[in-house]
């Protein structure tokens, strides 16, 4: 059995999609979706890159977690509450 981690575009009601999407595949035991940092965790047999299709032919913009998202997650969440913009202008 293999844990595959994805990237996924989640908004409004993507999630529901998204398991219709991998219920069509065979082999998958078991999906896992944090809609918060937009990762999905696909737990069976099905090869990986099987998954990523299926979710990309769903409409979706998917890809393989990295280490790089887990980073970009934490730092969003941990300074999400004292974001500020500034104007800049480019003229």
């Amino acid at each position: 059995m293999e844990t595959i981690e994805l990237k996924v575009e989640m908004v409004g009601i993507h999630e529901k999609r998204l398991r219709k999407c991998l219920s069509k595949l065979k082999g998958i035991e078991k999906v896992e979706v944090d809609a918060n940092s937009q990762k999905v965790v696909v737990t069976g047999y099905a090869h990986r890159n099987k998954i990523l299709k299926a979710v990309r032919r769903g409409g979706l913009k998917a890809d393989f977690w990295s280490a790089q998202n887990e980073l970009l997650s934490a730092y969003a969440s941990a300074s999400y509450g004292s974001l500020r913009f500034n104007n800049f202008s480019l003229f």
